[in-house]
């Protein structure tokens, strides 16, 4: 993921009570994705939602899962697009790195020297990459009919559905467990304002009482190895295994995916 330093903002600093859940509107997903299936006029966009996603009180620990993590030009989805997409498929007992899919794509953006710094994806590499619109083929069946687990869902959800609304005249919408939100959860007060400005305070808003929230300082609570950081396969890998630490020590395997999913 992504972390542009010039973008760096404070955020609130108090926190929530543990376990505590935030007061969001989560869509009945089951149903949502029976309607956007019916609507869909891309094939592989209808192939997606008919795949469907389990029920929001399906317990956690019978629910399949998919780490997704994007690289991008920066972090606006309107001006910016994806690099690189990291896949992994993952449940709360396993992780199926045999079964991970990594993508280079070449962005219609401009690739910003200071992003080259940040994922080490270079203008040679996305020269021979393929874009986006040549890989869905490939990318949705590896979502289909799984939650989607992710490290700030505003990223992936933004910038998958910009893509493809570029490309093929539709957006997407899918489920996610958001691991930062989860951590959002114990250390960090509702945000209020746009959007964007939320996202930016919640990645590098931090005063010096406030925990960090990024996924190598979350990992770090619950003694998980660091990896090298702005991969997008790693990343997904290290978001996975997040999940799985957060679940072990806050949650329960019977815990309903509503309480945790959005």
């Amino acid at each position: 993921m992504l972390h542009l330093g010039d973008l760096r903002k404070d955020a609130p600093a108090a926190p929530a009570r543990s376990g505590e859940p935030r007061a969001r509107a989560v869509p009945d997903w089951p149903a949502r994705f029976a309607e956007l299936a019916a609507a869909a006029r891309d094939p592989r966009l209808h192939r997606f939602y008919a795949a469907g996603t389990v029920a929001g009180e399906t317990p956690l620990k019978n629910v399949q899962m998919v780490a997704l993590d994007v690289e991008t030009t920066g972090l606006d989805p309107v001006r910016d697009e994806i690099v690189s997409i990291g896949v992994v498929p993952m449940d709360l007992t396993c992780i199926r790195s045999s079964a991970s899919r990594y993508w280079v794509v070449r962005p219609r953006a401009e690739l910003h020297p200071e992003s080259v710094t940040i994922h080490a994806i270079t203008h040679a590499q996305i020269a021979s990459a393929p874009d986006l619109g040549a890989i869905v083929d490939e990318l949705l069946p590896a979502l289909a009919g799984r939650v989607v687990v992710v490290h700030c869902g505003d990223i992936e959800r933004s910038f998958l559905a910009a893509a493809l609304k570029a490309r093929i005249g539709e957006g997407i919408e899918f489920p996610v467990i958001d691991t930062m939100e989860l951590e959002a959860r114990l250390h960090r007060a509702p945000a209020t304002g746009s959007w964007l400005a939320n996202l930016r305070a919640r990645l590098f808003g931090r005063k010096h009482d406030q925990v960090s929230i990024r996924l190598a300082d979350s990992r770090e609570r619950y003694r998980l190895p660091r990896y090298r950081a702005h991969h997008a396969l790693t990343d997904a890998l290290a978001t996975a295994e997040l999940l799985q630490a957060q679940v072990a020590h806050r949650f329960a395997p019977d815990t309903p995916l509503r309480a945790l999913w959005q």
